[in-house]
């Protein structure tokens, strides 16, 4: 039986229960929906948990029936790679993307000064509006799910399960191994510490639209750290980035060549600098429209950076040059994201230019 498979079926049964409830509890106050709400969040932070610990090992130990194993390991690999690998792919990329904001939504709910609005509307309409967004990416995850699995009697024709967990796997010993150029000690260190930065954009950015939606003045008390945390592993790993790409690429002696995904991954860190300017005047009663403006900005346009990478839309040494299903449905959301928070931007613009 493919557990894996399993895993990221239950991760988004419970976050997609988990948001319903966590609504209801907005709209109702029920303390039973809130609860909830919250225990089952728990439990999709422990499965996705326990989804990439599996996942690692079948990288690390070569089960090379899974397809993204086949696809990124293989026995030759030094363990560095291979662990690595977990990262290599869209799948591995996503699940390691969506667990990062779980445990920074834990982390922003249960840990630090953020805990004091355990309970208030500013909180619950944050962590909502968070875990829709964590449901988007569990739904990517079931539609390509990094626990694919090859299947059939050896011998005849090979196909590959993306649904079914109850097929015989394909007895594969050794798989195909990682891209060349992706083989280099920054791969260990590069696309995590660029994960965690997109993953911290979320919080500041559902801190923004509730701030947006009832004038809460503390959302503040969220943006700030998490802003700071997102803009530091966003400047981190750019310039890990940069390092890698001097060595591996031969630009010669330029760190940056304004590649596509370069740029994109570019936009946000400039927006999310100008927010940490801004919100130094926002205790003083400014910029009420600015600073969300610039936060629910900087969260966009890394989904606009995770469009260019994952659509082939330009053409890209970072990108994989398909336009899927994934892709679309990255591009809905995109536009949703857009659309919602342009209609309260511009609420709050015309709520300032009556004061």
């Amino acid at each position: 039986m493919n557990f894996g498979m399993i895993l990221i079926w239950i991760a988004f049964i419970l976050g997609t229960v988990s948001t319903i409830y966590s609504v209801i509890h907005l709209r109702t106050n029920s303390a039973h929906a809130g609860s909830l709400s919250r225990n089952l969040e728990l439990g999709c932070a422990a499965v996705i948990t326990l989804a990439i610990l599996m996942l690692t090992y079948y990288l690390l130990t070569v089960s090379a029936s899974y397809v993204y194993v086949y696809m990124h390991s293989s026995i030759d690999l030094e363990f560095v790679y291979r662990l690595s690998a977990l990262w290599a792919g869209q799948e591995g990329s996503f699940l390691l993307w969506t667990w990062f904001t779980l445990l920074m939504l834990l982390a922003m709910q249960y840990t630090g000064h953020t805990k004091e609005l355990s309970d208030t509307r500013l909180m619950n309409i944050t962590r909502a509006i968070c875990l829709c967004i964590v449901t988007v990416f569990l739904m990517l995850l079931v539609l390509k799910n990094p626990f694919s699995m090859y299947y059939g009697d050896v011998g005849a024709y090979v196909e590959i399960s993306n649904w079914n967990p109850f097929v015989s796997a394909y007895p594969l010993v050794d798989g195909q191994g990682m891209n060349p150029l992706l083989r280099n000690p920054w791969m260990a260190v590069h696309p995590p510490v660029l994960f965690l930065g997109y993953a911290a954009f979320t919080l500041p950015f559902a801190a923004a639209l509730a701030t947006l939606l009832i004038d809460d003045e503390r959302w503040v008390k969220i943006s700030r750290d998490w802003m700071r945390m997102a803009w530091l592993f966003l400047t981190a790993g750019i310039g890990l980035g940069g390092f890698w790409a001097y060595e591996v690429l031969g630009w010669g002696a330029w760190y940056w060549t304004w590649d596509p995904v370069e740029t994109s991954s570019l936009i946000p860190w400039i927006t999310a600098t100008a927010y940490l300017h801004s919100q130094t005047r926002v205790k003083h009663g400014e910029y009420r429209f600015l600073a969300p403006m610039l936060a629910v900005a900087s969260f966009i346009l890394v989904i606009f950076a995770t469009f260019v990478t994952r659509s082939g839309m330009w053409v890209s040494v970072h990108s994989w040059q398909d336009f899927t299903l994934e892709g679309m449905i990255i591009a809905i959301f995109l536009l949703v994201l857009l659309g919602s928070s342009l209609v309260l931007l511009v609420r709050r613009y015309f709520e300032e230019n009556e004061d």
